[in-house]
């Protein structure tokens, strides 16, 4: 029998937090609930979650330093919960490296759906590097592969850790060389119906792939202003 996917659940509130639990175990997740940042660090740690559903506003700790803390050594996904709905709370939870983030109250099927998918691109983008010439659909640069049938991207020789929105991201633009995509456009071909949400969405990711590559001569990940992005070849 397969092990059951781990899912950390941090929320102050025991009855949003039971609630979602009992949600999750219908789905047979296991999970653990903790109620603020320090806890949620330490059993981290001990519980290895493939997932994590974290509450922004916690008595000590907040989510966000808990999601930085986290990513500074794991990729392990995050879906940042909040009743916090402003623009500037979801671009700052996205910089900070969440993969999701809902806005509370939210309906039950919405977050299954959405932890389905999150875990679902993450365990396809864990593979080893050895892999990533083995075939499969791939783009190929000067510097730089991008391959989609392993998830996996090198850059100068290198495997670069990526979450999957932004690898599907960097892959639809280099295998569109110097077409102009808009946000919106961008929006429909990577997260499709999975995402609702801004289209600032698109600048938080294209922001973190040009902090893990860089333009060089050969290509860039070009601004279009006023209309939106292209992965430009040049001559």
């Amino acid at each position: 029998m397969a092990e059951k996917q781990r899912i950390l659940i941090v929320d102050d509130d025991e009855n949003i937090a039971e609630l979602i639990s009992l949600y999750l175990m219908r789905e047979c997740y296991e999970t653990k609930i903790v109620g603020d940042g320090e806890s949620a660090l330490a059993d981290f740690d001990e519980f290895k979650p493939n997932l994590v559903l974290l509450d922004l506003m916690l008595p000590g700790i907040d989510g966000y330093q808990v999601c930085r803390e986290i990513r500074s050594k794991s990729g392990t996904p995050i879906i940042m919960l909040s009743a916090k709905g402003e623009v500037f709370d979801k671009v700052l939870g996205l910089e900070l490296g969440a993969d999701d983030y809902m806005i509370k109250p939210f309906d039950s099927k919405e977050l299954i759906a959405r932890v389905k998918a999150v875990i679902r691109r993450y365990n396809s983008s864990t593979i080893t590097l050895p892999e990533l010439h083995s075939g499969g659909e791939y783009v190929e640069y000067p510097d730089l592969i991008v391959n989609m049938t392993n998830y996996a991207v090198t850059y100068l020789g290198k495997n670069i850790e990526m979450p999957p929105k932004e690898l599907e991201l960097l892959y639809f633009l280099s295998s569109h060389p110097n077409q102009v995509f808009t946000r919106e456009q961008l929006l429909d071909n990577i997260w499709g119906y999975e995402y609702i949400g801004d289209t600032r969405t698109v600048d938080v990711h294209i922001k973190r792939l040009r902090e893990k590559i860089h333009d060089n001569q050969f290509w860039a990940i070009s601004t279009v202003w006023g209309i939106g992005y292209k992965f430009e070849v040049k001559k």
